[in-house]
């Protein structure tokens, strides 16, 4: 292999690869930050103007750790950027006692020993009475550490960070291939090659395509935002309406918060019906219909009633989805020049400061600071 460009070479600029870029750039890792497009762009899965924070992670009692850590690094960040990148607001998880949703995020509290308090049916329906619909067996976690991070701006500010500690950052680049040679890699863009030690690809929906192999799909992703029908209507701030994830009987999980900025509340539905389809990252399948929020305003009408019939605006997002809803993070086959970043399977953005973190660890051989083999790319 040739003398290498840099050290390393991140591949996608998106929520893990920013937070890469940034925590290789702060250990002084001489590193080169690639991307098709602008950091903060529309057209992956970092993006959609907020995105919730939580600790409580019912979707593995591990991820409290990395939660933890990437709360501390976000407010780093922050500091860093000299800009505000989390908002706390507090967060609720409701559902019934043993539905997935409630005895995953009560798993993971007991656990670690997270502050939060468990509310019947009766007292969330006094807290927060725009949750309706409430049946007598559901409860409700709160979360006061809950809150919001808004995307694009934390892409931006990491990736800005990185360039300033002294990354090289490429945008406008299109990586085609990655080609692991002795010594290293080469990546291949549509007007160059790049030779590197180590790669980190981190690629979002574009990773099944730059390592092949992995066991990760790409699901389309409707996100939608609703304003009250009664344009006087109040009660639908942040306050009234903070950041949640909503269980219902049929097993559908409604997820948002409320309005944030513009009015508007940001609301969806968890990976289910017809709405959801696996999709070409660089397909056209980014135009949305009716079919796109249907299946969410027909529970709205009963869980968060008041709110018009259709969204005042909709978006398509991108996630790679693994087999068991955890990351892929560590290097497949165990091989010294590839690190890979991804499987996000719709939790990860709350995540991404910390897997910058392993990221950096990981390239430097050493010892990850919370639990990440549960998350290894080969476990299957």
């Amino acid at each position: 292999m040739r003398s290498p460009d840099a050290e390393v070479a991140v591949v996608g600029l998106g929520a893990f690869g920013a937070a890469s870029l940034w925590q290789l750039a702060e250990a002084g890792v001489s590193v080169i930050g690639l991307d098709r497009y602008e950091p903060g762009h529309g057209y992956g899965s970092s993006h959609g103007g907020t995105r919730m924070f939580r600790t409580a992670c019912l979707e593995h009692p591990d991820l409290v750790p990395l939660a933890r850590r990437s709360g501390q690094l976000w407010q780093e960040l922050s500091a860093r950027a000299g800009e505000t990148l989390f908002a706390p607001t507090g967060g609720v998880l409701i559902g019934p006692r043993d539905g997935h949703v409630v005895a995953g995020t009560l798993a993971a509290a007991r656990q670690h020993d997270l502050a939060v308090e468990v509310w019947d049916a009766a007292t969330l329906g006094a807290r927060l009475p725009r949750h309706a619909g409430l049946a007598a067996h559901h409860v409700a976690v709160w979360e006061p550490a809950a809150g919001l991070i808004p995307p694009e701006a934390a892409v931006r500010a990491a990736v800005r960070v990185a360039a300033e500690l002294g990354a090289q950052v490429r945008t406008g680049t299109r990586v085609l291939t990655i080609e692991l040679v002795d010594g290293g890699a080469f990546v291949h863009t549509t007007t160059d090659r790049i030779a590197v030690r180590q790669v980190v690809v981190a690629a979002g929906a574009w990773l099944p395509g730059l390592v092949p192999g992995l066991a990760v799909r790409v699901l389309r992703v409707p996100i939608t935002w609703f304003r009250p029908a009664d344009p006087s209507a109040t009660g639908y701030d942040l306050a009234a309406v903070p950041v949640f994830i909503r269980e219902l009987d049929d097993g559908a999980c409604l997820w948002g918060h409320g309005a944030h900025t513009g009015g508007e509340l940001k609301l969806g539905l968890e990976d289910v019906g017809t709405a959801m389809r696996t999709m070409d990252p660089d397909g056209d399948d980014r135009r949305v219909t009716p079919a796109d929020w249907r299946e969410l305003t027909d529970r709205l009408a009963v869980a968060l009633p008041g709110l018009a019939p259709e969204p005042s605006r909709a978006a398509v997002c991108m996630y790679p989805l693994t087999p068991d809803r955890q990351f892929l993070l560590g290097r497949p086959g165990r091989d010294p020049r590839l690190v890979v970043a991804g499987g996000d399977s719709g939790h990860g953005f709350k995540h991404a400061a910390g897997v910058g973190e392993v990221v950096a660890d990981l390239v430097r051989r050493r010892a990850p600071r919370v639990p990440v083999a549960f998350m290894h790319p080969d476990r299957w």
